[in-house]
């Protein structure tokens, strides 16, 4: 697998990746001043010429950023999915997702392009998570939930059943949503209210 990001979060996809018996084939980075990560060389600026045929995840943690260079890339993609997470066999998880240690994804979920399911999120059935989105860690979904397109579902945040989270909108840490959310909203608290956008 080649690595596209070589900071914090790519260590963990890394890690993911090795935990499952994968090999790392290259990692790049657009900061040529990163030569190493978990003992790894970092090849510098991506190019496409090297390693082909190889797939490739996009190991960094901002959706915005991951939607950028999934627009620029010609590429076959992979994904990662840590061998301690747990993801139900009727699941639909699309290319360059990342699903980390002790995860669950459970029954009839869908998962789409360059998602991000970090350490513990719990995803129940039904749901539908959109390109470039972020559980992050800790997280709980419940079940017939739908996350917008580069949504970010902030650490140990809890969204109740059957709701609607619009497109790039932000729930904060901790949060309780149980109310839909409209696109680009930044949600916090308990209840959940939003606290700016829409």
């Amino acid at each position: 697998m080649i690595f596209y990001g070589a900071n914090g979060h790519a260590k963990v996809v890394i890690e993911s990746w090795v935990a499952g018996g994968g090999k790392v084939t290259g990692i790049f980075d657009d900061n040529e001043a990163i030569r190493e990560v978990l003992g790894y060389p970092v090849q510098g600026r991506y190019d496409g010429n090297r390693f082909p045929g190889d797939p490739l995840v996009i190991s960094i943690g901002s959706n915005a950023i991951r939607q950028r260079l999934d627009k620029l890339l010609t590429c076959n993609y992979g994904m990662v999915i840590h061998p301690s997470a747990i993801v139900s066999p009727s699941c639909i998880v699309r290319e360059g997702t990342v699903i980390m240690a002790g995860a669950i994804v459970n029954a009839g979920t869908e998962i789409g392009r360059h998602v991000i399911v970090n350490t513990s999120a719990s995803v129940d059935h039904d749901c539908r998570i959109g390109d470039f989105a972020h559980i992050s860690p800790n997280a709980t979904l419940c079940g017939g939930i739908t996350v917008g397109e580069g949504t970010q579902v902030g650490a140990g945040a809890t969204v109740i059943p059957n709701l609607t989270i619009g497109k790039w909108a932000v729930i904060g840490a901790g949060s309780v949503v149980i109310s839909d959310v409209p696109d680009h909203a930044v949600i916090a608290g308990v209840p959940g209210k939003v606290v700016s956008g829409k």
